[in-house]
């Protein structure tokens, strides 16, 4: 009898991810907006602009790559979609036309909900895909929120991220100090399970540097916290924290960046299209209203929706 596979990354204790989404301020990391800003200069590939988009958690995701994006579809409708109250109330405060300005008359709607079924034509989602406990379903809601042929647009960390770190960890005998990331062959693969077509994935590898220990360990407090379920537990005191300052002096110090300390971030992008629904092949198939009015749409159509197709 074969042995289960193992599970793929990501490995996160889901009351830790809980507690870090309730804690985590309405302040976007400077690594997000970069990976934001990068990410928004791929729409200059997409050739429909859509009608109405949403996005997902910009509080953290990017705040400033949030208005990147409405310039860009100005005429769009948009949804801003936040999970918990204290984030609701930020985007409210920070994203809202004021009251003086002609765009919130005039401008394209601006709702701080969850779009209906099948009611955006784009969805965004950067810097939050890894920090899901249960991505798959995170990424059947993306696709559920989609109208055929819209697309999806999001950005995640890599397993190579925090590598040097990890191996100073393992080194000195200690826990991991961060869940694994999943590899972007295992995002592509769960796009397709919940029916995307045509997903792209790509990568690249950011490194970042810092002076001191400590301007480390900040902005990595910054960016999230340690999920993996055998994390360390309890508190540390000062003599482990004054040793992992020692050994990341020692061992992140890169000659090639002048002495400073050096970290890898993997970055992955992903892009796909909602897929038209399929009816299985049985001596008796069922077919939602909405599957049926689809596939009649489809071959009104030709077999093709009207897409958001990458200009070649």
């Amino acid at each position: 009898m074969a042995s289960p596979a193992a599970p793929r990354p990501p490995t996160i204790d889901p009351r830790a991810a809980a507690r870090w989404l309730r804690a985590a301020p309405p302040a976007t990391p400077w690594l997000h907006e970069e990976i934001g800003r990068r990410m928004e200069d791929r729409l200059q590939w997409i050739r429909h602009a859509p009608e109405a988009w949403a996005d997902w958690a910009p509080m953290r995701g990017g705040q400033n790559a949030h208005g990147l994006v409405t310039q860009r579809y100005p005429k769009a409708a948009c949804f801003v979609v936040e999970s918990t109250p204290g984030h609701q109330a930020a985007a409210r405060e920070r994203l809202a036309r004021p009251s003086w300005s002609p765009r919130r008359w005039l401008g394209a709607p601006l709702a701080f909900e969850a779009p209906p079924p099948g009611g955006v034509q784009m969805l965004w989602s950067n810097m939050a895909l890894h920090l899901a406990a249960d991505p798959g379903a995170l990424i059947r809601q993306w696709q559920t929120a989609l109208a055929t042929g819209g697309f999806l647009m999001f950005s995640c960390l890599g397993p190579d991220t925090l590598r040097e770190l990890r191996a100073l960890y393992a080194a000195l005998g200690w826990p991991a100090p961060g869940h694994e990331f999943t590899d972007m062959h295992d995002w592509g693969d769960m796009l397709v399970e919940a029916g995307f077509a045509e997903p792209v994935m790509d990568m690249e590898r950011i490194v970042l540097t810092w002076e001191t220990p400590q301007a480390l360990l900040a902005e990595l407090r910054e960016l999230g916290r340690n999920f993996h379920p055998q994390r360390a537990t309890g508190l540390r005191g000062r003599g482990w924290y004054s040793r992992l300052c020692a050994a990341l002096a020692a061992r992140l110090a890169d000659a090639s960046q002048g002495g400073r300390l050096a970290l890898t971030f993997e970055v992955i992008y992903g892009h796909a299209f909602k897929a038209a629904p399929r009816v299985p092949l049985a001596a008796r198939s069922e077919v939602s209203v909405d599957e049926m009015r689809e596939l009649l749409r489809q071959r009104k159509t030709g077999g093709v929706a009207p897409g958001h197709e990458p200009e070649v």
